[in-house]
């Protein structure tokens, strides 16, 4: 039987994520008369010497609108009690961080929607918009899928390629408007999903590419290679691992942070550093210190 909706507000569903992200997503679907009956999150976390507890910012935002949360460590016939005593129509999974089992797909009807940041097949695995910067993809996207055991493997629903703000974008930026633009292309395709008009078509695996796992290596800087290239690993890595650089003063070595940079001409600009043990400097003030590249 399908579902037919007189409105969003008739959809139920269960919201998997953790980050302050998936709370911007969650902002646009509950604008459109989206909002879960449940929501699952990570466990909270113990931060600091004073050993405080922080709880995931998805849980707080649940919690301002009286919306039950459950955080699993791992999922157990309780946890699956309580997803099946949802009755939801969906599950939808963002910025979530966790593997759902076998037993935890099964459950919705219409199955496990998941929204991954990339024009699947390419960059299966959890740093697609890095991965599409760093290797300087001149298109790039956001797809919805239907979860299954494997990363990022399961049959397509809808996909939608993202206009680059700049070329080469820095990732908090491109990640902000693909959140956005997600959110939206769940709102558009839902009723028809729910209804049965839309039909999942699997992914061409044998295109498939997967993200590397950067590291703060990744990261390093030689600023006298290609101005692009190095511009290219400052965006991609912003707010992750990272870029830097070696410098010498008084015949010392200083690692630097690179925040910020561009191009002019064929030169790339620092614009803001951060010195080893220091705060975020203009690099004009930096060099006033003695410090020289290396």
């Amino acid at each position: 039987m399908t579902k037919n909706l007189k409105n969003m507000s008739d959809v139920r569903f269960v919201f998997f994520g953790t980050p302050a992200r998936a709370c911007d997503f969650l902002n646009v679907l509950e604008t459109n008369g989206l909002v879960p009956s449940l929501v699952v999150t990570t466990p909270d976390t113990v931060r600091g010497r004073g050993m405080e507890v922080s709880a995931p910012p998805v849980k707080d935002w649940a919690q301002t609108r009286g919306i039950s949360v459950i955080q699993p460590e791992e999922f157990g016939e309780k946890e699956a009690e309580a997803l099946r005593a949802a009755a939801a129509d969906v599950f939808v999974v963002i910025y979530y961080g966790k593997v759902l089992p076998r037993e935890v797909l099964d459950i919705p009807k219409h199955g496990v929607l998941n929204i991954h940041f990339s024009l699947l097949p390419r960059w299966r695995g959890t740093s697609p918009v890095r991965a599409a910067i760093a290797n300087n993809d001149k298109e790039v996207g956001t797809s919805i899928m239907l979860l299954d055991e494997k990363i990022d493997h399961g049959p397509l629903i809808a996909q939608k390629r993202i206009a680059l703000p700049q070329c080469p974008p820095k990732a908090s930026e491109l990640e902000d408007r693909a959140t956005e633009v997600s959110a939206n292309l769940l709102i558009e395709i839902l009723p028809s999903w729910l209804a049965g008009d839309i039909e999942a078509r699997p992914q061409n695996h044998d295109v498939a590419t997967t993200c590397p796992k950067y590291t703060k290596e990744d990261g390093r800087l030689d600023l006298s290679a290609d101005a692009y290239e190095n511009l290219t690993k400052i965006q991609a890595f912003d707010t992750t691992v990272g870029t830097h650089a070696f410098f010498e003063r008084s015949g010392k070595k200083i690692r630097v942070g690179i925040i910020d940079a561009h191009i002019e001409g064929t030169k790339l600009i620092l614009d803001t550093v951060k010195p080893e043990g220091k705060k975020e400097m203009a690099y004009e003030e930096f060099l006033r210190s003695g410090a020289r590249p290396t």
